[in-house]
């Protein structure tokens, strides 16, 4: 829902949508969709299958640019999306209200753009706060 809110910038753009949930096929249309698995750091098998999904999906598609809201499917398509050299932009949830999110803190070094979606979580070195998609 959130990146759905972003979607008028990116209009004019070769788009394509990577999700946990197939069910927002729909909502992706008419860009290319692809559905991942879900796990957890709980989840070690699972977190491996999600990273080749994401490998696989990276290397077919080969973004200029990976922009993610979060989460473990997230963090793995900022890191692997950055080794082929594409820019990276997190936009932290806006639930994460009282701290960024384990997997924003991960993904931090491999971020072009880390965003907050909450002022009072900003900081000069910590993400950028503009304002929040919701």
């Amino acid at each position: 829902m959130q990146l759905q809110r972003l979607r008028p910038a990116l209009e004019g753009h070769d788009v394509a949508f990577v999700t946990t949930n197939a069910g927002y096929r729909s909502e992706a249309f008419p860009h290319r969709f692809h559905a991942v698995n879900d796990a957890s750091r709980w989840n070690k098998l699972g977190l491996a299958q999600m990273a080749l999904r994401i490998f696989l999906i990276v290397l077919r598609e080969r973004p200029d640019v990976v922009i993610t809201t979060g989460a473990a499917c997230g963090y793995f398509a900022i890191r692997l999306g950055k080794l082929i050299g594409a820019r990276t932009i997190w936009v932290d949830s806006i639930a994460n209200i009282d701290e960024m999110s384990m997997s924003a803190r991960l993904a931090r070094r491999y971020t072009d753009l880390w965003l907050t979606q909450w002022p009072h979580l900003a900081s000069s070195d910590g993400p950028r706060y503009v304002g929040a998609v919701l």
